[in-house]
């Protein structure tokens, strides 16, 4: 029986992970993986397969390291699997990116065998992540209203100045971030990052833009933070 579990191109100088320390690091690796999962759905929003990925994650990493185990070539092949799994995948948030590395270190210090400390990695960090989103740090002054204007504006205005009143009347800070062409060239879409001085005004704000661009449109949202992500 303990032939089936060496492998084909093993020598008698190959060390042979015994199945009981194999299920071990693997079972300890799948729990450190559904801990840190369940901090994850705890302090931000996710999806079904996103979470499932992390738990099962810190479980790949483990039986990769292990298969691994001290062979150079193998550890060059396997980093290389990781950098082509990187790069193929869609860019996510740094929170995202943050996850997904604290559940391979994870799955490597299981894979090497100290189970107990990466236990104490799963708890201690993933709790970091749930009180960092409880105390809301890094979220800023709550009482900014921080939002992105899109502004269609015709080809022909020019859009240098001709709402700077405005943006000083009704907003406390206010960047033009993106000017793109629409429409074959013939409109005009502006990109402004801004804070309201008053929320409640923002109507009033919106119908007074309209008279300036023609009654074209515009869209006031959340402020956009995606050149923020990693």
């Amino acid at each position: 029986m303990p032939n089936f579990f060496r492998g084909v191109f093993d020598t008698d100088l190959t060390q042979l992970i015994s199945i009981t320390d194999f299920l071990l690091c693997v079972g300890g690796a799948l729990v450190a993986g559904l801990l840190l999962a369940l901090a994850y759905m705890v302090s931000t929003r996710y999806t079904k397969s996103f979470v499932a990925t992390l738990a099962l994650l810190p479980a790949v990493v483990c039986v990769i390291i292990m298969m691994v185990n001290g062979n150079i070539g193998t550890g060059v092949a396997a980093a290389g699997t990781f950098n082509l799994v990187r790069f193929r995948s869609v860019p996510g948030s740094a929170k995202e990116i943050g996850a997904i590395f604290l559940a391979m270190g994870t799955g490597l210090v299981m894979g090497m065998g100290y189970i107990g400390y990466g236990f104490v990695i799963a708890i201690m960090l993933g709790g970091v992540s749930v009180l960092y989103h409880l105390v809301n740090f890094g979220s800023g002054k709550k009482s900014a209203c921080y939002k992105t204007l899109h502004i269609t504006i015709p080809e022909d205005l020019d859009y240098t100045d001709v709402f700077d009143d405005l943006l000083q009347r009704y907003t406390n800070r206010c960047e033009l971030s993106q000017v793109k062409t629409t429409n074959m060239g013939s409109l005009l879409r502006l990109t402004y990052q801004l804070t309201l001085r008053d929320p409640k005004l923002e109507k009033e704000f919106i119908g007074q833009l309209r008279c300036r661009n023609g009654n074209l449109e515009i869209t006031v949202s959340r402020q956009e933070t995606a050149s923020c992500e990693l």
